[in-house]
């Protein structure tokens, strides 16, 4: 019961930390590229050792580099391949102890939290058990830390799992081993994969407004719109920072009906050396198969297929202390987009 006080009272400042040739007739040689043949600036948010709390920001003590994330109203997040999910609740530095001396005494002399647990908290932070007067003697050597909650997990399954009491963590030392959510550069990576967010994944196809029935429709993304990005989150209290990045490696093609063949089989196309995606469809290639594209079977009649292309980013992470790239879950992001089937009319001769 007083952990359930404690957050019920501290949930109002987690709110605020958080935050794709017959005759007499023949058929006319269509090719895909309709004629006949004989794309933020960065935001960043900050911390600061004044005020009621270390967290001034949105983000609490942490810092969101976003300078080389995606952007654009079409822009959006990864959804991981696997269940596993970014965390939805940490620990990290919240007050000094003069911070928490005012965050906690003007609950203590409300008596709304009942005298047991004013009792218990005085006892723990003041008295001595284990810590003393807020730990004003180590002023300007450590921070009290507290749980925080993104604001993307508001909500979410977990999200009030962190539920230990606030603890001192000096400078330079690790915090407690019991306290696995507790800030490290694996969690800020983890953090950042949350903030990523990709371009949509509309692709060219050709034919662009509209394909004909058994005609392969070419389909490709550019490189320059599908090139790596990356978030970098920090922590400058504690001098720890981890830069995670999504790199394109593939784009699955689902036509939208099941009287279509897909190139290739599998549907999906993988990224090609200079970081595109298939190919433009150029004059000359009505005859070849597309590296990447659909062919549809049947007519969409007065209506249109719904062509989903989703892409498959690739995320790692470095930081602070870490050799190398370290991995994270395959992220995907995907889009609809309307394709017209038309049956290839005849020409009369």
């Amino acid at each position: 019961m007083p952990e359930v006080k404690r957050r019920v009272l501290g949930g109002i400042a987690l709110a605020v930390a958080l935050v794709t040739v017959g005759t007499p007739s023949a058929w006319a040689k269509v090719t895909p590229d309709g004629t006949t043949e004989s794309d933020t600036p960065p935001t960043e948010s900050s911390g600061s050792v004044n005020g009621d709390t270390l967290a001034s920001s949105a983000s609490g003590v942490i810092v969101f580099d976003r300078s080389k994330n995606g952007s654009g109203r079409s822009a959006g997040g990864v959804t991981s391949t696997s269940s596993w999910t970014p965390p939805p609740c940490y620990y990290a530095p919240k007050y000094t102890p003069e911070q928490l001396q005012k965050s906690l005494e003007p609950i203590w002399e409300s008596e709304s939290t009942g005298y047991q647990w004013d009792a218990q908290q005085r006892d723990r932070y003041v008295n001595g058990h284990p810590y003393k007067d807020f730990n004003k003697d180590k002023a300007g050597e450590g921070y009290w830390w507290d749980a925080y909650v993104p604001e993307s997990q508001i909500g979410a399954p977990g999200s009030l799992d962190c539920t230990k009491p606030i603890f001192w963590v000096d400078d330079g030392a690790p915090p407690p081993a019991d306290i696995p959510q507790a800030i490290t550069p694996e969690i800020l990576a983890q953090l950042a994969y949350a903030e990523i967010r990709v371009p949509s994944t509309t692709i060219e196809l050709a034919p662009q407004a509209a394909t004909k029935v058994n005609l392969p429709t070419w389909a490709w993304l550019d490189a320059a719109k599908f090139k790596p990005v990356s978030v970098t989150a920090s922590v400058p209290l504690l001098g720890i920072d981890a830069t995670t990045t999504a790199e394109p490696v593939s784009l699955k093609i689902e036509p939208g009906t099941g009287d279509a063949v897909t190139y290739p089989a599998s549907g999906e196309c993988q990224i090609n050396g200079d970081g595109s995606i298939g190919e433009p469809y150029a004059k000359g290639k009505a005859d070849e198969t597309p590296p990447c594209g659909v062919k549809y079977l049947r007519s969409s009649g007065e209506g249109s297929y719904k062509l989903r292309a989703t892409v498959t980013w690739r995320i790692h992470w470095t930081g602070t202390g870490v050799q190398g790239e370290q991995p994270l879950p395959d992220g995907t992001f995907g889009a609809e987009q309307d394709v017209v089937v038309q049956e290839i009319q005849a020409v009369n001769r």
